[in-house]
C-alpha cells in the first residue's frame, strides 16, 4: 500500500483546509459536521467528533418513538491532483463498538454527480458482547471497509469526494454505538478485484440465495458456506459461474452460517475473500417466511392497494413525498415517488388509508403526537393535496369508517390525553373536525374520558346487527382511565358505551386488540393483547356478551407488546393471532398453539398479499416477509361499494363451505400503528369449493355469490347479485299500515335473531337493529314512504309501509 497526500478543500470566504490521507481524521476536528435528526442531550449524543475523539450515540437513552438518524461527515476531499490509475482504490479503517438491535451503521461516500450518499460496502455488524450504555467504554473491534474503486469517477466526483459514518435507528428503540477516529487510505487495485455488495436472500429452512456484484469482468468465482466463526477460508471453495443469485441447498434448519466469495480471473489470480456475511436458516415451522429488503421512506407503515387494481402495494412517507411500490400483476414492484406538500404532521403514531373522496385512488391519514394530516391522492394518481386542522391531537390508533352511514367514509382518531376526535365527510371529500363531548353540537360521542387513555380502536360488528361498533383498548393512569370501552352502534346514528355490561371493561394495560371468529360459530370473539401483564381471550356467547376463556387457550405465553392482528396465515380455515412477532395458530375451537417454536421469523408490521398468491405476507421496517405458503386453498374478496363507501369498509362477509361458515369485517386500521390490506382473505384448508358467499353492505344491500371459483381473487360490486327489489314477499305482514308510532310484524317463518333494516324510498338505510320482539318503534321517523326488510338466517323478506 502506497501513501499519498491529498488536499481536503473546505471552501469559505477566508479559509481553506487540507488533510493528509493515510492519517486519522484527527478527531476532534471542527471541519467535520454532524447531520440528521437526533437528540443533543449528552446522555444520548455521548461523543461528538467535532469536539471529542469519538463518535457515539446512545439510542437506548433516546425517547421511545423518536426516529433517530445521525451522521458524522468529513469535509471535501479533492482527489483530482493525486489520482492515478495505480492507486484507484480507497478504504476506511477504524475500530468501533456497536450493539445491533436492527439499526443501520454504515460508511457512505458522496456521489457529486447524483447528489446522493452511496453505501460504501455492507452495513457494519454488531460487536461481541457490547454494553447497553456508555458505548465508548466497551471492547472495540477492528473495522476495514470494502475497497472502493474510484477509477471510473468523473472529475466532479473526484473533486468533491467526502465520506461519512451514518447511523439510523430505523425507528427502533435500539441501543447505540461508539466509533473511533477513522483513517482513509489509498491502495493499489488488486489484479483480480474483489466482489462487492455481498448479500443473502430468500432464506428458508434448508436453502438460500447468495448474491454479489462482480469486481470487474470476471465470470468465475469461488464460494464458501461454513459455520459462523470459522474465519477466512484457507483453501479453495466451490467454483461457480452463477451469481445474482447463487442457490445454496442442503443447509440445516435453525442454523447460523457465514458466506465468503472471491473472484477468479484465471491461472492463479484470485481476488481477496469477501466476507463473512452471516445468516441463519429458518426453523422448520408450520409457515416459514423469507425476507427481501425494500427501500422505503421514513415512515413505512402501510400495505394497501393505492390505485384500485386490488393488488396490495407498499407505502412509505416522508415530509414531502409518498413512496409507493406498486405491485405488478406479472410480479415484482414499480417504485414511484409522489410529491406531497410539506406535511403539517407526520405519522409518528399511526397511519390509516382509504379512498375517502371516492376517486379510485387511496388517500392517507397521518396520526402524529400533535395533530392529524390527510393526504388526498388525485384521480390520476400523480400528486397529493393536504388538509389538516390546527387542533391538538395526541394521536394513537386511527381508522377510516362510515360513522354516520351516509355512504361516505369518515375518519376516527384515538386521543391519548383528551376525548377522542373524528372527522365527518360531507360527501365531496371535505372533512369536518369534531371532538366527543367537546365540540358544540358534535353529532356523536365516541369516547369522552377527560384525560383520554385511548390507544387501540377497532371497528367491528360484535353483535351481528349489521352495523359497525367500536372497541377501544385503553392504557395508563387510574383504573377508570384505562377501562376498555365498547361503543355500541344503536343503528339510529347514536352510540352507547356499554363495555361493563358486555364483560369488556378490563383495566389491563393494552395498546391493541384483535377481533375474529376464532371458533367459526358466526360471531366475533376478542383477543385483548397486554402491553404488560397477561393477554386475555374472550368468547362471544352469541348474544354479544363475552366470557373469559384465557386459561388453557394457549395465548398466555405470547410476548407483550403493541401489535395484535388476526389473519389465517396458513389458510387452514381457522383464524390465527399475530401477536408481537409470534404466530398463535388457531385450531378453530378458541385454542391456539405456537407451532413455530417461538421463532420470530416475521414481524408485526403491515399485512397483505404482496405477490397475489393468496397467502398473507408481512412488511416491516424495510423488509418484506414472504409467506412461503402451504397446500391449503383460499379465496380473496375485493369489495367495491356503490351505495356504500367505495372500499366496502364496514361490510360483513360470510363464506359457507361443507365445513361451516367463516366471517370477516372489512376495516381500515387494526393493531396499533400500521395499516394493512383492505382486501378480505379466507383460507379454506382442504375444502375444494365454496357453496356461497354473502356480503352485508353498510347500505343494507345484500349480495349472494354462489359457487365462486377458489384459489383466485373475486371482485364483488355492491348490488351486482341479490338486491332489495328481489326480496318483496307476501308472507311478511306489517300493520297498521300506515302507522304513526309502532309497526307490528307477523310472518310464517320464525323471526328469532332476525335483523331489521328500514330504508327510505331512495334506498338509504335509516334504522338498523336486532328484532327483540315483533314490534318496531318508528315514532322518530319523518312522515313518508319506507321499506322494512327483515333478515333471519338465509331468509330475506321486505315490505313497504307509510309513516304518518
Amino acid at each position: 500500500m502506497k501513501k499519498i497526500t491529498l488536499a481536503l478543500l473546505l471552501f469559505s470566504a477566508f479559509l481553506s483546509y487540507s488533510q493528509t490521507l493515510n492519517q486519522p481524521a484527527n478527531w476532534p476536528n471542527s471541519n467535520w459536521s454532524i447531520t440528521g435528526d437526533y437528540l443533543t442531550d449528552a446522555n444520548v449524543f455521548e461523543a461528538n467528533p467535532t469536539v471529542t475523539s469519538n463518535f457515539a450515540y446512545d439510542d437506548d437513552d433516546a425517547q421511545n418513538g423518536h426516529n433517530d438518524d445521525i451522521a458524522a461527515e468529513s469535509p471535501i476531499i479533492n482527489l483530482t491532483a493525486a489520482f492515478n490509475a495505480d492507486e484507484s482504490w480507497l478504504s476506511v479503517g477504524s475500530s468501533y463498538v456497536f450493539h445491533d438491535f436492527g439499526e443501520t451503521l454504515i460508511i457512505q461516500y458522496w456521489d457529486a454527480d447524483s447528489s446522493s450518499w452511496v453505501n460504501w460496502g455492507n452495513e457494519i455488524s454488531g460487536t461481541q458482547n457490547p454494553p447497553t450504555d456508555n458505548f465508548c467504554s466497551g471492547t472495540y473491534e477492528g473495522f476495514n471497509s470494502a475497497p472502493l474503486n474510484i477509477a471510473s469517477f468523473s472529475p466532479n466526483q473526484l473533486s468533491n469526494f467526502r465520506y461519512r459514518i451514518s447511523y439510523d435507528d430505523n425507528n427502533i428503540w435500539g441501543y447505540g454505538f461508539c466509533f473511533n477516529s477513522p483513517t482513509i487510505s489509498s491502495q493499489t487495485p488488486p489484479a483480480c478485484p474483489n466482489v462487492s455488495n455481498l448479500s443473502v436472500s430468500n432464506i428458508n429452512t434448508d436453502t438460500a440465495n447468495v448474491n454479489w456484484q462482480p469486481g470487474s469482468t470476471e465470470t468465475n468465482w469461488e464460494i464458501v458456506i461454513q459455520d459462523t466463526g470459522s474465519g477466512v477460508p484457507t483453501s479453495s471453495g466451490i467454483s461457480t459461474t452463477l451469481n445474482n443469485p447463487y442457490p445454496v441447498s442442503g443447509l440445516s434448519s435453525s442454523t447460523s452460517y457465514e458466506v465468503f466469495v472471491r473472484g477468479f480471473c484465471g491461472g492463479s489470480d484470485y481476488s481477496n475473500w469477501v466476507g463473512p456475511l452471516t445468516f441463519t436458516t429458518l426453523v422448520d415451522s408450520r409457515v416459514n417466511f423469507s425476507t427481501q429488503p425494500m427501500s422505503a421512506n421514513d415512515y413505512d407503515l402501510a400495505v394497501v392497494d393505492m390505485n384500485g387494481d386490488h393488488l396490495d402495494d407498499i407505502i412509505s412517507v416522508s415530509q414531502n413525498s409518498v413512496k409507493v411500490h406498486y405491485q405488478l400483476s406479472a410480479g415484482g414492484f414499480n417504485e414511484v415517488d409522489l410529491s406531497t406538500p410539506s406535511a403539517d404532521f407526520m405519522p409518528s403514531w399511526s397511519m390509516a388509508a382509504a379512498d375517502y373522496d371516492r376517486n379510485g385512488q387511496t388517500d392517507l391519514l397521518y396520526g402524529s403526537g400533535s395533530g392529524v394530516t390527510f393526504m388526498k391522492l388525485n384521480s390520476a394518481g400523480t400528486s397529493f393535496t393536504q388538509s389538516s386542522t390546527s387542533d391538538y391531537v395526541f394521536s394513537q390508533r386511527s381508522n377510516f369508517v362510515d360513522i354516520n352511514n351516509d355512504g361516505h367514509l369518515d375518519a376516527f382518531v384515538c386521543h391519548d390525553v383528551a376525548p377522542n376526535v373524528y372527522y365527518i365527510n360531507d360527501g365531496s371529500g371535505n372533512l369536518t373536525f369534531y371532538q366527543s363531548n367537546v365540540t358544540p353540537n358534535a353529532p356523536v360521542n365516541l369516547g369522552d374520558y377527560p384525560s383520554g387513555g385511548n390507544y387501540g380502536s377497532i371497528w367491528i360488528d360484535y353483535d351481528n346487527d349489521r352495523d359497525m361498533d367500536m372497541f377501544i383498548a385503553k392504557c395508563g393512569g387510574s383504573e377508570d382511565r384505562r377501562k376498555n370501552n365498547m361503543l355500541t352502534n344503536n343503528g339510529d346514528g347514536t352510540f352507547s358505551e356499554n363495555a361493563a355490561a358486555l364483560g369488556l371493561d378490563d383495566i389491563m394495560q393494552t395498546w391493541s386488540s384483535s377481533w375474529g371468529d376464532y371458533d367459526n360459530d358466526g360471531d366475533m370473539d376478542a383477543f385483548v393483547g397486554a402491553s404488560s401483564g397477561t393477554h386475555k381471550l374472550l368468547r362471544n356467547d352469541g348474544n354479544g356478551v363475552f366470557v373469559n376463556v384465557t386459561p388453557g387457550a394457549g395465548v398466555s405465553g405470547a410476548p407483550n407488546g403493541h401489535e395484535n392482528v388476526s389473519y389465517d396465515i396458513d389458510n387452514d380455515g381457522y383464524l390465527d393471532i399475530l401477536c408481537n412477532g409470534t404466530i398463535l395458530y388457531g385450531k378453530g375451537d378458541l385454542t391456539f398453539e405456537d407451532a413455530d417454536n417461538g421463532q420470530l421469523n416475521y414481524a408485526n408490521g403491515s399485512f397483505g398479499d404482496l405477490n397475489n398468491d393468496g397467502f398473507v405476507d408481512a412488511y416491516y421496517n424495510g423488509n418484506i416477509y414472504w409467506n412461503l405458503t402451504t397446500n391449503n386453498n383460499w379465496i380473496t374478496i375485493n369489495t367495491v361499494g356503490v351505495q356504500s363507501n367505495i372500499d366496502g369498509i364496514g361490510a360483513r362477509i360470510e363464506i359457507t363451505t361443507t365445513n361451516g361458515t367463516q366471517i370477516r369485517d372489512v376495516r381500515s386500521g387494526e393493531g396499533f400503528k400500521y395499516m394493512s390490506t383492505l382486501n378480505t382473505h379466507f383460507g379454506i384448508g382442504t375444502e375444494t369449493g365454496i357453496d356461497h358467499i354473502t356480503i352485508y353492505w353498510p347500505s343494507g344491500v345484500i349480495d349472494i355469490i354462489n359457487d365462486p371459483a377458489i384459489n383466485a381473487p373475486l371482485e364483488v360490486v355492491e348490488g351486482a347479485t341479490l338486491t332489495l327489489e328481489n326480496s318483496f314477499v307476501n308472507d311478511l305482514v306489517i300493520y297498521p299500515n300506515p302507522t304513526k308510532d309502532v309497526l307490528k310484524i307477523s310472518s310464517t317463518d320464525s323471526l328469532q335473531n332476525a335483523i331489521y333494516t328500514i330504508f327510505d324510498i331512495n334506498g338509504r338505510r335509516i334504522m338498523n337493529s336486532r328484532l327483540s320482539q315483533n314490534t318496531i318503534d318508528v315514532s322518530a321517523l319523518n312522515t313518508g314512504n319506507y321499506i322494512l326488510r327483515i333478515v333471519s338466517g338465509n331468509s330475506i323478506k321486505s315490505q313497504k309501509f307509510i309513516k304518518q
